[in-house]
């Protein structure tokens, strides 16, 4: 992986990262510990990629699926940053599952 980059947490100083300020409150936001997606955008864990996970924040709110939230997101300062920074590279949506033979 390249160099890291600013993760969501670190930019919109949520709080909610492990340890956070906020984490015992409004517990920790699920894009902070998704260790499937570590390295996604070069970040860590989905910390450039939260737009993709159920239950972050989003302006004191706890947002849904991606599909419920998505729109919202790509309206979202920290989004547009990291797909400035992407570019072409950008990962914006999960890979579908592989499905089962039949």
């Amino acid at each position: 992986m390249s160099e890291q980059r600013q993760n969501c947490w670190e930019c919109m100083k949520c709080g909610r990262e492990p340890g956070g300020v906020n984490a015992k409150e409004l517990g920790v936001c699920p894009a902070s510990v998704d260790v499937v997606c570590d390295g996604t955008n070069k970040g860590k864990n989905a910390g450039r990629f939260c737009w993709a996970v159920a239950g972050t924040f989003c302006n004191g709110d706890v947002q849904g699926t991606l599909a419920q939230k998505f729109k919202s997101c790509l309206g979202c300062p920290f989004y547009k940053e990291v797909e400035e920074q992407e570019g072409r590279e950008l990962t914006l949506l999960p890979p579908h599952p592989k499905k089962p033979d039949l």
